[in-house]
């Protein structure tokens, strides 16, 4: 299994940390501030979204061989309820790897306030040049 996934510079612009990383298994941290904050004063969903699929990515990077990357094919979210100022989470499990795509399933929570559901299925490809 590869080491917990770097965020990446947009992750850490939005201050996503992976936390945790298992087989077809990822959690990651969003520390919610004024700056993750819509017109409303609640977090933009965009951030939910990125969290979310952060932790998505990380979960498809613990079953891929060493010459393998993915990327996010397409994320369905539904939001069940605002997010707050603070620590939200998000967890996520592989529901199923095929040889060219990965489907996961996930949620954001605050506390014990289910804040998000998603679906989604990333496509897993051979590496054909140094990224970046």
């Amino acid at each position: 299994m590869r080491e917990l996934l770097d965020p990446g510079p947009f992750g850490a612009l939005l201050g996503i940390e992976v936390s945790e990383q298992g087989e077809g298994f990822a959690r990651a941290v969003l520390q919610a501030s004024d700056r993750h904050l819509n017109p409303h004063g609640v977090v933009h969903g965009g951030a939910v979204y990125a969290l979310i699929d952060q932790a998505m990515g990380a979960a498809v990077y613990t079953v891929l061989e060493p010459e393998e990357l993915c990327a996010t094919v397409d994320v369905s979210i539904a939001y069940l309820a605002p997010g707050r100022l603070g620590e939200i989470d998000a967890e996520v499990r592989l529901v199923r790897r095929t040889r060219r795509l990965a489907v996961l399933e996930g949620e954001a929570r605050q506390g014990d306030r289910l804040l998000a559901k998603a679906m989604g299925t990333y496509a897993i490809f051979e590496a054909q040049a140094p990224l970046g």
